[in-house]
């Protein structure tokens, strides 16, 4: 009975890859835990925070997660979304909400307070990958991102393996899926949680645009929501900017962003102290 069951085994998954269907059980496509090597003991236990939910059946919830505190809670109705109908009576996560759990949980800090696009584009990053470098150099707990440079609409939690743990979307429970490396996937970021390195400073003001160069006219990356804490690697006299009563041609390269801002925006002198002159 056992040499048949084996032998079964063998030609069903030899069957699976000729028809071009996964060779993997129902239970392995669940499994939720770090798959691979490598990720440092934050991430590990990010992982299983976030695996704890999805064994736990919650729900993902449209704003959920965003509480004062880390943690599920009662989400919203997304008005570009039918499914979220229910969302308010469903105590959960949306896809940031749970990568901010998860992360507190992991630390102890509430280190990524905000949507997918500020948790992407945290001065907390240790490394950046591109999406043409695809998921080889990548580690469990390292989160992915999906969407455009102003706009990321979506992120996950990295297990390895190719699959990650996500609250993916309205009427569905937080779930495992194989990492989607279509057209909208972004890139991903790996998180440095001890002490930050490095000259920080906090922009002002809310909807600051940073910009593929130093001139008003250039491409826009990614506009600030509300004051945020940016790290900034050097700045330079270029275009000479007049905005809310000020006048400067200081601007500053965020290397989060890999973008400028006028320093107009950031608290600080009109030189910032501490920051050298990029090159």
């Amino acid at each position: 009975m056992i040499r048949r069951t084996l032998v079964g085994s063998v030609l069903g998954a030899l069957l699976a890859l000729l028809l071009g269907a996964p060779a993997t059980t129902a239970a392995a496509a669940d499994d939720c835990r770090t798959l691979a090597s490598g990720a440092s003991a934050a991430a590990e236990r990010a992982i299983a925070a976030a695996c704890e939910e999805v064994a736990a059946g919650t729900w993902y919830s449209w704003g959920g997660g965003h509480g004062p505190q880390p943690g599920p809670t009662y989400g919203q109705v997304d008005p570009e979304d039918p499914a979220s109908e229910h969302d308010p009576e469903r105590r959960g996560f949306d896809c940031s909400g749970l990568v901010r759990y998860a992360y507190a949980r992991a630390t102890g800090e509430d280190l990524l307070n905000g949507v997918a696009s500020a948790q992407y584009y945290t001065h907390r990053a240790a490394a950046r990958f591109t999406p043409d470098q695809g998921l080889a150099p990548l580690l469990p707990g390292d989160l992915l991102a999906w969407g455009t440079s102003d706009h990321l609409k979506h992120i996950a939690i990295y297990l390895g393996a190719g699959r990650m743990v996500e609250a993916r979307q309205s009427g569905t429970k937080l779930m495992v899926s194989d990492v989607r490396l279509n057209s909208a996937y972004f890139g991903a970021v790996r998180l440095d949680t001890g002490p930050v390195t490095g000259p920080l400073f906090a922009t002002w003001g809310n909807g600051v645009w940073t910009k593929a160069e130093p001139a008003v006219a250039a491409t826009r990356v990614y506009a600030f929501p509300g004051p945020t804490t940016i790290r900034v690697r050097c700045q330079k006299h270029a275009e000479r900017v007049t905005s809310d009563g000020y006048t400067n041609d200081v601007w500053s390269y965020l290397p989060d962003y890999r973008a400028w801002v006028t320093n107009i925006y950031i608290q600080g002198p009109a030189w910032l102290d501490g920051v050298p002159a990029c090159p």
